[in-house]
């Protein structure tokens, strides 16, 4: 191995070991303005401000309408028995106590 790739790897090493301790000491926070910078960004993709951004004046790219038909495959399951929405209420046997 050259000197410089003996150097690069021991770079490495010690940015890895940096970022693992940042990540262990701060990655709640981290997470937390993730999620609060991914919510904007979402909606401003959603939005359609990335295609704008990536169109920049050039025509929307025509897109064809397509009608999609699902045919199911296999045999068709058997209908189910209806269920009752207010099941019987269930009644005791008449007996006597006094036995």
């Amino acid at each position: 191995m050259f000197i410089w790739q003996i150097k690069t790897l021991k770079l490495e090493e010690s940015a890895l070991q940096y970022l693992d301790g940042v990540i262990a000491d701060f990655g709640l926070y981290l997470f937390v303005g993730f999620i609060y910078l991914l919510i904007p960004f979402s909606i401003w993709v959603l939005s359609g401000g990335l295609r704008r951004k990536l169109l920049k004046g050039k025509p929307m790219p025509p897109i064809q309408p397509t009608v999609v038909i699902h045919f199911p495959i296999g045999r068709p399951t058997p209908p189910q028995e209806p269920v009752a929405p207010f099941p019987q209420v269930y009644e005791p046997n008449d007996y006597d106590d006094n036995d």
